[in-house]
């Protein structure tokens, strides 16, 4: 399934992995991971990643997706070491140009005092680890992941909990950001990040905030 927003096409094929495609024909990917695609596409222009767990960091999915000139950017921390391919480093925060694509990148990290902890009481993203990503394309805001102060015309939260963000704490943050459209992600893979996708779309869509299940 995919949706469309001032002429972005944006689609999921599973979990937290991306493919948008703008205005003039260039295919972006974000985190693809190899669980999720369905085939080896050859088509991205632009692939960027913005951490190094399993299910964003996949070197196979990189090259399943990725054109033969297609432009690589990585969160600078991850160990690209194994990728056979030139890449642009992201930095945990700061804002550079890829391909023409602005991009603003931010901390990204579970809260130590909150809930998103693994059995040794340690955030499952600690800070440094993990980056979101302000694309700024043909005039409209993306923004994939999550950080306060930010507002951007679409939002791509992670719903699933767990892990992330759940979806109450999705919906909370999503008005913050003030977005014309929201797309959530993350969500229902596997067993610890089931959750009810139509009920964070209801309560979103109940404040006027519009929700496509992608």
């Amino acid at each position: 399934m995919s949706t469309t927003y001032e002429g972005i096409t944006f689609e999921r094929p599973g979990h937290a992995s991306k493919r948008l495609e703008t205005p003039d024909g260039t295919v972006i990917y974000v985190d693809p991971w190899g669980e999720q695609l369905e085939d080896e596409s050859g088509d991205g222009d632009i692939v960027f990643v913005t951490h190094d767990d399993m299910d964003h960091y996949d070197p196979a999915a990189i090259e399943a997706v990725a054109g033969p000139d297609a432009t690589v950017a990585i969160y600078e921390a991850v160990d690209t070491s194994d990728l056979d391919r030139d890449v642009v480093d992201l930095p945990y925060s700061g804002e550079t140009t890829v391909d023409g694509i602005n991009v603003e990148t931010v901390p990204a990290y579970n809260d130590p005092d909150g809930d998103h902890l693994d059995d040794d009481g340690m955030p499952f993203h600690a800070d440094g680890e993990v980056i979101g990503l302000l694309l700024t394309i043909d005039g409209t805001t993306v923004f994939l992941e999550h950080h306060e102060s930010i507002t951007a015309d679409v939002f791509v939260p992670p719903i699933g909990g767990h892990f992330t963000m759940d979806r109450s704490e999705a919906a909370a943050f999503a008005r913050s950001v003030e977005p014309e459209l929201v797309l959530p992600e993350h969500y229902d893979t596997f067993d610890p990040i089931e959750t009810d996708a139509e009920a964070f779309a209801d309560d979103l869509e109940a404040d006027g905030i519009r929700v496509e299940l992608f």
